[in-house]
C-alpha cells in the first residue's frame, strides 16, 4: 500500500520536474482547497437523506495547475491555440475523513430485532489520502480571464487519482470484537466487514468556476464526483443484493489559488 510518505514524496517529485521544465511553455498555480463530502458507502440506506446527510465528512487538499496561456521563463503569453487558451492540468494531493453509522428505516425507533441493534451499534469511519490528475476545461478564454475580461470562469474537468485508505470500524454489540462477524448484520457473510487499510483507483470529475481576485490570484468552488473502483473504501462491503454500486463520493470544496510569476 502507498502511504502518506510515499504519496507526498511522488507529489513533491512531480511538482519538482514539472517546475523545472518550466521553459517548455507553461507557466504554475497553486492552491488550497477544503469543503464538506458526502461520503455514499454501504453504511445506511441507499439515497436516504438522514444516511446522505448523516455520513458526511470533510476534506482538504493541495492543487497545482498547469498553465498553458502563460510562460513563467518569458513572463510572456504562449502561442495562442485553442488547447492554451482553454485548458489546464490540475495536479492534487488531498485527504478526506468521514464519521459513518447505520441510518434509515432499518434502524429507526420502532425497529426492535436483534439485526437492527447490531445496525445500530455498527460504527465506522472512511480516511482517503488521494494524488492525482485532472484535465480542466475552460469555455471561456484563459487569457481573457487573466486579463480581467470578466470575473468568473466555469469550468469541467475529468480525471484519475490514486487512493489510500485506511478504514476503521467498531462495534458495541456482544463484546465488541469486529473481527468476530456474527456481531454484525446476520445477512452479511463473513469478511463483509474488514477494515484491512489498501488502495485503489477511482475516476474524477467535478464542475466548478473561479472568481478572479487580483492579477495573481483566484478564488475557486468546485464540486466533485468521486468514484472507486473498489467497494471496501469504507470497511464494509455486504455484497447483499442491495449492495449495487462501488463507493463513491460527493465533495464541494472552496479553494484559494495563486499563480507563480
Amino acid at each position: 500500500m502507498l502511504n502518506l510518505k510515499h504519496l507526498a514524496s511522488v507529489f513533491c517529485l512531480l511538482f519538482i520536474f514539472q517546475t523545472a521544465n518550466a521553459q517548455l511553455g507553461f507557466s504554475h498555480e497553486l492552491g488550497v482547497i477544503a469543503g464538506p463530502l458526502q461520503f455514499r458507502s454501504d453504511y445506511g440506506v441507499r439515497e436516504d437523506s438522514k444516511t446522505n446527510v448523516g455520513n458526511s465528512g470533510f476534506g482538504i487538499g493541495v492543487v497545482h495547475y498547469l498553465n498553458f496561456s502563460y510562460r513563467a521563463d518569458c513572463n510572456c503569453y504562449t502561442t495562442d491555440t485553442y488547447f492554451n487558451d482553454h485548458f489546464k492540468v490540475r495536479n492534487e494531493i488531498s485527504y478526506n475523513k468521514t464519521n459513518l453509522e447505520h441510518l434509515g428505516k432499518w434502524v429507526s425507533a420502532d425497529r426492535t430485532t436483534i439485526n437492527a441493534d447490531k445496525l445500530r451499534a455498527h460504527k465506522g469511519v472512511a480516511k482517503n489520502l488521494d494524488i492525482g490528475t485532472q484535465l480542466e476545461f475552460f469555455p471561456l478564454s484563459i487569457r481573457d480571464f487573466q486579463g480581467f475580461a470578466y470575473n468568473f470562469a466555469p469550468f469541467v474537468s475529468l480525471g484519475v487519482h490514486y487512493t489510500s485508505f485506511t478504514p476503521e470500524v467498531s462495534t458495541t454489540y456482544g463484546d465488541g470484537d469486529v473481527t468476530d462477524y456474527t456481531n454484525f448484520y446476520t445477512g452479511w457473510e463473513d469478511g463483509s466487514v474488514d477494515a484491512s487499510p489498501g488502495s485503489t483507483w477511482s475516476v474524477v470529475s467535478s464542475v466548478g468556476v473561479r472568481y478572479k481576485l487580483t492579477k495573481l490570484s483566484d478564488l475557486m468552488l468546485d464540486l466533485r464526483w468521486q468514484y472507486y473502483f473498489g467497494d471496501n473504501i469504507d470497511g464494509l462491503d455486504h455484497q447483499l443484493e442491495s449492495n449495487k454500486y462501488n463507493d463513491w463520493l460527493v465533495w464541494l470544496n472552496v479553494g484559494y489559488i495563486f499563480y507563480l510569476d
